[in-house]
């Protein structure tokens, strides 16, 4: 590695999709890495995240968050090591993540940085993914939106990918059934073999709502959804009463524009005086430690599992999302740059 680099390879944003966006909206181009000034850092990205939550940042459609502007690099999780600084919180050789961008270097004033990575035992990678925002979102969502008791059944969509196989492995610790949905005879076996579910039902394949019923012959008391769409629609007639249901993606609606219609829950949620509600993970960025402290040592002793799949050099990042939206995917999305 270069002890001053001087350019900086960066995906840009280079024209506005309309739903999921693909390689052709994203461009490849090189610029000067700044002087560092006062109280920044600059971070040598090792590695980048690829999240569902990217279509969202880069459509025209309102979102909890402004989109990414035409020309401007790519907002993203990466994590990496910091080079060179002149902010005494973040040392030289410190290890960080945070909306550092898709980019070979980032130059920050701290606040893209969301923490020190402190788990130095661990792969770097595993801070964008068990032990990034995919598990800290599993944490907070399961656990503060979806309450779940033991003995309870929890149904699980997307049940393989990084949120949902933490979920259904942090529903089984706590002495819940999970039950996970997945699109592929791979990903439900991945599910059972891998993550622990109890059972696992391929939604792709025809009776997914006799299947459902079968799985869960007491219906379900949380539903963690990270879909939306006609899944969800086969597992709210099944809800018990105080059920609680966490919306925290909607990976099935590829568009928000016509608004998606469908079938209304609203007499589910009063005849079963039940609870559904939103997760942003943004709201518990205060508490990320206390998830962290919860999850590394799990990690650590073998009990909570984990699949990456790492794809090799920035060139793969513009076609990365896309990938996600047709499920080729087998585990958390990385890129990996090439000297990380």
């Amino acid at each position: 590695m270069p002890a001053s680099p001087t350019l900086n390879r960066q995906v840009v944003l280079k024209s506005r999709p309309l739903g999921i966006p693909q390689a052709e909206h994203f461009e490849i181009r090189s610029a000067p890495v700044p002087e560092l000034r006062d109280g920044e850092v600059l971070v040598r990205n090792q590695f980048l995240s690829v999240d569902p939550a990217m279509r969202g940042w880069v459509n025209a459609a309102a979102n909890y968050s402004e989109p990414v502007g035409i020309g401007e690099v790519m907002r993203a999780f990466s994590a990496g090591r910091v080079v060179a600084s002149r902010n005494p919180r973040y040392p030289e050789g410190s290890l960080v993540m945070g909306l550092l961008g898709w980019q070979d270097y980032a130059v920050t004033d701290g606040k893209a940085i969301r923490r020190q990575v402190l788990e130095t035992d661990l792969p770097l990678s595993l801070s964008l993914g068990v032990l990034g925002l995919n598990g800290i979102t599993a944490y907070f969502a399961l656990n503060a939106c979806g309450e779940p008791k033991a003995g309870e059944t929890v149904v699980v969509s997307t049940a393989a990918g990084a949120v949902g196989s933490v979920v259904g492995q942090l529903a089984r610790h706590q002495g819940c059934r999970a039950v996970g949905i997945a699109g592929g005879e791979d990903k439900t076996r991945l599910c059972v073999e891998a993550f622990g579910y109890d059972a696992a039902l391929d939604y792709q394949a025809p009776g997914l709502e006799q299947a459902l019923s079968e799985a869960c012959p007491g219906g379900v008391d949380v539903y963690f959804d990270n879909t939306a769409g006609r899944i969800s629609d086969a597992v709210h007639p099944l809800i018990n009463r105080h059920a609680r249901i966490v919306i925290c993606g909607t990976a099935s609606v590829s568009s928000w524009d016509p608004w998606p219609q469908g079938p209304r829950i609203e007499r589910h949620l009063l005849n079963k005086a039940a609870r559904m509600q939103g997760f942003l993970v943004w709201d518990y960025e205060h508490r990320y430690e206390e998830a962290l402290a919860a999850l590394a040592p799990l990690v650590r002793e073998g009990k909570l599992r984990y699949r990456e799949e790492i794809l090799d050099g920035i060139e793969a990042a513009p076609g990365s999302i896309a990938d996600l939206y047709q499920g080729k995917n087998m585990g958390k999305r990385l890129i990996r740059l090439e000297d990380a």
